[in-house]
């Protein structure tokens, strides 16, 4: 009867110790996965025109007067050498 009993609490141990560490391997591909992301250029930009969010990726960079600006599209770059030149 002790034998069940020894048994029934290794294997909770057991349980316990398992599930422990998938949630902590589960964690750190979460932190490695958003180190990953933002080195990769997945950051979200704001168009300065149309104030829409584009990843950076496939955001349009203009360098206008020395600074970097990135735009939605090249219709937004335009208008917005437009509104400077005014």
């Amino acid at each position: 009867m002790y034998r069940l009993f020894v048994l029934a609490a290794l294997l909770v141990l057991i349980y316990y110790l398992v599930r422990r560490t998938f949630r902590k391997l589960g964690q750190n591909d979460l932190m490695t996965n958003s180190k990953e992301g933002k080195k990769s250029g997945k950051q979200m930009i704001q168009d300065p025109v149309c104030r829409v969010f584009v990843p950076r990726e496939h955001a349009v960079s203009e360098t206008i007067g020395g600074q970097t600006y990135f735009f939605c599209s090249r219709d937004c770059a335009i208008a917005f050498q437009k509104q400077l030149s005014a």
